[in-house]
């Protein structure tokens, strides 16, 4: 053999190497494919995916399906190249950056429990979004949703504390217990009356100079409800808020005489206010896939999201433009009746 073949042979060799190697290295990418879909109108694992203690219910049909996401790597799990590649070249997957998925400054699991508390937050936004399109009286409670540990409310509260007033002025809002805060100095204490389950206690705690120089005591809080009923959601491991306009979806059909969808398999997506508001959320093409594979042939998209949806619409499925709950409301009707207008995605 010649030198120059037997060159030949070795770098063609080690450049077959270098790439085998370099296809099974890690990368930092997250693969993002359709995920299952959950008929919220339905049952899961044998459970109602809604179910309502305390009020009439009614018989439903069809579905009102949410949909998912499904993602492949992140930190401690980074797909190889060959993965990244395959995702590329499928036009129903899509491969982005791990830090749009997991913020430099935050673990998977951490990301896992945003998920999961942004799901229950979503549970209650949407059961209080049907019973507001329903007009059915209900109160807002402001309620403790963390502490930061090392600061003076760490220990002295719990998740879930309903903050009732503080230095006995009545608690309306977030901004009403933080601006009671704010009016005290470092160092001296604010009283809080909480209630924690059945129970009704006064939670004394010293207020620390913040980032800011404002005085905080170190307590989050979010917005919670007291419903006139019981409303339980149940969806297994899906997380985040994405599914909140198909929960509320699920409780006005439930709550309604005659079945909202007359039959039809309909899916959507979109995050939802205690008003009513739908808003955008991520992966709307695999979710759009996942609703179709799984039977949708109508697809509530958020009205932020039309412009990226109508670049690649399944064939079979038909894309509504919704902005709020009663638009939604609206165009299921109009699909069951024949009547009225129905708003769909613009081309283009």
């Amino acid at each position: 053999m010649s030198r120059r073949a037997l060159t030949l042979m070795v770098a063609g060799f080690l450049t077959l190497m270098l790439a085998l190697v370099g296809a099974v290295l890690p990368v930092p990418y997250v693969v993002l494919s359709p995920g299952p879909t959950e008929n919220t109108i339905g049952d899961v694992d044998g459970k109602p995916v809604i179910s309502v203690e305390g009020r009439q219910t009614y018989p439903t049909e069809g579905k009102l399906s949410l949909v998912t996401v499904a993602y492949q790597g992140g930190p401690g799990t980074r797909i190889d190249l060959f993965s990244a590649l395959r995702g590329w070249i499928d036009p129903t997957i899509a491969v982005v950056p791990e830090e749009t998925i997991f913020p430099p400054t935050t673990t998977a699991k951490e990301v896992e429990q945003q998920n999961t508390q942004e799901m229950t937050n979503s549970q209650d936004d949407a059961t209080a979004a049907a019973l507001t399109e329903l007009k059915i009286p209900y109160s807002s409670v402001v309620t403790v949703a963390s502490t930061e540990k090392g600061l003076p409310a760490d220990g002295k509260f719990k998740v879930g504390d309903e903050i009732v007033s503080v230095d006995g002025t009545p608690v309306s809002d977030r901004e009403n217990v933080s601006a009671s805060v704010r009016r005290h100095k470092p160092g001296e204490q604010v009283s809080f009356v909480v209630n924690r389950g059945a129970q009704s206690m006064t939670v004394a705690v010293p207020t620390v100079a913040g980032r800011d120089g404002n005085p905080i005591v170190g307590i989050t809080m979010r917005v919670g409800y007291k419903f006139p009923f019981k409303v339980k959601i149940n969806v297994g491991d899906v997380g985040g808020p994405s599914a909140g306009m198909m929960f509320s979806l699920g409780i006005v059909d439930k709550l309604t005489p005659g079945a909202m969808t007359g039959g039809r398999s309909i899916a959507g997506t979109g995050t939802i206010t205690a008003e009513g508001g739908v808003g955008p959320i991520g992966g709307i093409q695999q979710k759009m896939v996942g609703a179709r594979k799984a039977g949708a042939t109508v697809f509530l998209t958020p009205a932020e999201n039309c412009a990226e949806a109508v670049k690649a619409i399944p064939a079979g499925l038909r894309l509504i433009k919704v902005s709020t709950l009663h638009e939604a409301v609206q165009a299921v009707d109009a699909l069951r009746t024949g009547s009225g207008s129905v708003p769909s995605c613009p081309a283009g």
